[in-house]
């Protein structure tokens, strides 16, 4: 799984389950021990208690495990239903659990009153992350064009290749022969200086193929957040996510999106391009 498709409302439900799974050890009933009494065998924590740490702190724990594992598997389903949609279903059922657990307690200890605390912030973040622009933000920051490795089957060159970040090179016009491009930004009615014997004419036909081709040219992107990338067949099911902070490459121009190929070599449809990063 890539690390950078979390955002960071991911980073307050795994933090949130962490929580949990350390607040499930912890003393879950406070007991005023007089002094000279052994008292140890009346602390208990969640462990001691099946019911309480199965429908508390583990289903919160799983929860949060099912809401990672959709950003890695987005669109997959079980029994009809979004494996996000499970998880966070199961948070507010933790968090629902534990409220009324507390409220009839006489005295809470340390175990239940973090685990209270977890179960709110893991049902806060599970609903919130989607509707609430700052949770949707990148846990990890892009790195900058410099830093990103080089992108999927472009070969080490010392002066950048086509498509890559940062390269400063001219180069060939779309359907132009290597060692004789068009030079990029020409302006058209300048003539180009022709090599000795050569026709007059190969000119005008060079430019007609090319203008037979393909207005589009292939190039490599980044998105700004995590994006689903749909099969070309027009399925609604995502087959892929695109993740902040990798290169992929734009093949084919769809309307107002992009047919993209990830480095797994997969390609679909990029529905929203807006904000992408040229490269």
């Amino acid at each position: 799984m890539n690390i950078r498709s979390l955002t960071r409302g991911d980073g307050v439900v795994i933090g949130a389950a962490v929580v949990l799974f350390i607040a499930s050890f912890l003393s879950f009933i406070s007991v005023d021990c007089p002094s000279g009494v052994d008292c140890s065998s009346a602390e208990v924590n969640a462990w001691d208690s099946l019911p309480t740490v199965m429908s508390i702190y583990i289903a919160g724990i799983i929860g949060a495990a099912l809401l990672i594992l959709s950003r890695s598997m987005p669109g997959r389903k079980v029994a009809g239903i979004e494996l996000g949609q499970f998880g966070v279903a199961l948070t507010v059922f933790a968090l629902w659990t534990m409220f009324w657990t507390i409220i009839d307690m006489n005295s809470a200890g340390a175990g239940a009153i973090l685990g209270l605390l977890g179960t709110i912030a893991l049902a806060g973040g599970a609903i919130a992350t989607p509707l609430v622009p700052a949770l949707k933000a990148p846990l990890v920051g892009a790195p900058s064009p410099a830093a990103v490795q080089q992108p999927y089957g472009m070969q080490p060159q010392p002066q950048g290749g086509y498509g890559y970040p940062g390269a400063g090179a001219q180069q060939p016009s779309y359907g132009g022969q290597q060692g004789q491009p068009q030079p990029y930004g020409a302006q058209q009615g300048v003539p180009q200086p022709q090599a000795a014997g050569q026709p007059a004419a190969a000119a005008p036909a060079d430019a007609s193929q090319g203008g037979g081709a393909s207005d589009f040219t292939p190039f490599w992107f980044a998105v700004p957040v995590a994006r689903p990338l749909y099969g070309e067949d027009g399925s609604p099911t995502p087959i892929a996510e695109l993740a902040p902070g990798t290169w992929y490459l734009a093949v084919e121009q769809r309307g107002p999106g992009l047919v993209a190929q990830t480095q797994d070599g997969r390609r679909g449809v990029l529905q929203d391009t807006t904000g992408i990063q040229r490269g």
